[in-house]
């Protein structure tokens, strides 16, 4: 049972949408792997969205410990924070997308940081609500339409768009989510 400050986190997915890969037995868990690949995404909202990493890119998830403002970085960076014994920047991508928060989240709820490990960086991301763990087909998700990726070449930072049921998610490449002169800035 949630705590007064923890929310019960919304069903991102629809139970019959999501490819049961475990649970089934062998014989359907091969079948699903022969038949087409799997696409295993962490999930999470901002704002009001739906958002989503490949597993492979989230080293853990952890409740956001607290964290330190330090001068001088970007307004989307919160500061820094001790994490299993590593100082790594903490960084809200609401903010960093210009994405309006979600107002039934109050100061003070539990928080929850996504850690992303990259090889010139190490990164948390803020998410205000449990993330969920989500396999299904790679059929299910289409690439960035065309028009959002000739934007900015420099900001090509979405992966492609899932459809789960009648919700989209939009899987983002935490690799590139920054630019060089962020990861410069942030690894001073």
């Amino acid at each position: 049972m949630p705590t007064k400050k923890e929310k019960t986190p919304e069903t991102i997915i629809p139970e019959e949408e999501v490819v049961q890969v475990a649970g089934n037995g062998k014989e359907d868990a091969a079948k699903a792997k022969v038949n087409e690949p799997l696409l295993h995404l962490i999930v999470f909202k901002l704002g009001a969205e739906f958002y989503g990493i490949k597993i492979e890119q989230v080293k853990e998830v952890t409740v956001t410990p607290s964290i330190t403002r330090m001068p001088r970085t970007p307004d989307f960076v919160k500061g820094v924070a001790n994490i299993r014994g590593d100082i790594i920047a903490i960084m809200d991508l609401e903010e960093r997308f210009g994405i309006r928060p979600d107002t039934t989240v109050q100061p003070g709820d539990i928080t929850y940081t996504l850690v992303i490990e990259a090889k010139e960086y190490s990164i948390g991301v803020v998410v205000k609500e449990v993330p969920q763990s989500l396999n299904l087909s790679v059929s299910k998700m289409d690439k960035t339409p065309s028009f959002l990726q000739d934007i900015s070449l420099q900001e090509n930072f979405i992966e492609g768009i899932a459809k789960v049921g009648d919700r989209l998610i939009i899987v983002l490449d935490m690799y590139k989510i920054l630019s060089n002169d962020e990861i410069k800035q942030l690894s001073n």
